[in-house]
């Protein structure tokens, strides 16, 4: 696909509404609904690369309460002709059908590859890849099969959701601050998994989530893995130019 002149794709992830209060995460989505509409005019394609909600589960009649901004913006945004695309991340991994059927959102489960100016693209959240972690790899099984998702849905969402929610602040701190701290090259896995993709094929950028960390490594000459951080700390996320992709953070 070629950009028209003067578009722009964008890239963001890890929102997290939900956590840690119910005012942090409402200023938190009036912040990401002012982003989304400062860039409406420029953006080609708007990429959300997991993590949008802390958890998401959807029932067959019944929508999780809150988020009406958000997800109001995204029908906007979409409603006007501009693409947007999300991948699921490890916090709303129980998506069906509501993006797809409500917004017009695609939604993936796997990371996939895009082409633009020439430029190659794979992109996905970056849970459960690379080396290690096989605890979470089971339980990412585990909770994705049918089965699994169908007897959740069996109790009420009263229930259901409190389980959720409390099984997210636990996780949340038992990891603590872990995501504050680069590991080095040799010891961050979403570097090893990119490295063992560009052997199968060539990639100008890797896009991920998940991490919590800006990063931005050269994988080779032509190569690089950018990891988009998250809007809790950092507020940032990546903008694809036509020519070259760059990190960048919002102020307001």
């Amino acid at each position: 696909m070629k950009l028209a002149p003067g578009k722009k794709i964008f890239f963001l992830s890890d929102f997290h509404l939900g956590v840690p209060d119910a005012a942090s995460s409402l200023q938190r989505e009036k912040k990401i609904v002012a982003f989304l509409e400062s860039i409406r005019h420029e953006a080609a394609v708007i990429f959300i690369v997991g993590d949008l909600f802390d958890f998401w589960y959807e029932y067959r009649k019944v929508v999780p309460k809150g988020f009406v901004r958000i997800l109001g913006k995204l029908a906007e945004l979409t409603d006007a002709g501009i693409p947007v695309h999300f991948f699921v991340g490890n916090h709303d991994m129980w998506m069906k059908d509501y993006f797809q059927t409500e917004l017009n959102i695609p939604v993936y489960f796997e990371p996939k590859d895009f082409e633009w100016n020439g430029r190659k693209f794979h992109v996905g959240h970056g849970d459960g890849l690379g080396p290690g972690d096989h605890g979470y790899k089971f339980l990412k099984k585990l909770f994705r099969n049918p089965v699994c998702q169908w007897l959740f849905g069996v109790l009420p969402p009263v229930i259901g959701m409190g389980l959720a929610h409390y099984s997210s602040h636990r996780s949340r701190a038992v990891t603590g601050n872990s995501d504050d701290r680069f590991l080095g090259e040799d010891r961050e896995w979403l570097v090893t998994y990119c490295r063992e993709q560009l052997q199968r094929r060539a990639y100008d950028y890797f896009v991920f989530g998940h991490r919590h960390l800006p990063l931005d490594i050269r994988l080779n000459d032509q190569s690089r893995y950018i990891n988009l951080g998250d809007w809790i700390r950092y507020n940032t996320y990546a903008v694809f130019d036509g020519a070259d992709l760059h990190l960048k953070t919002y102020t307001g």
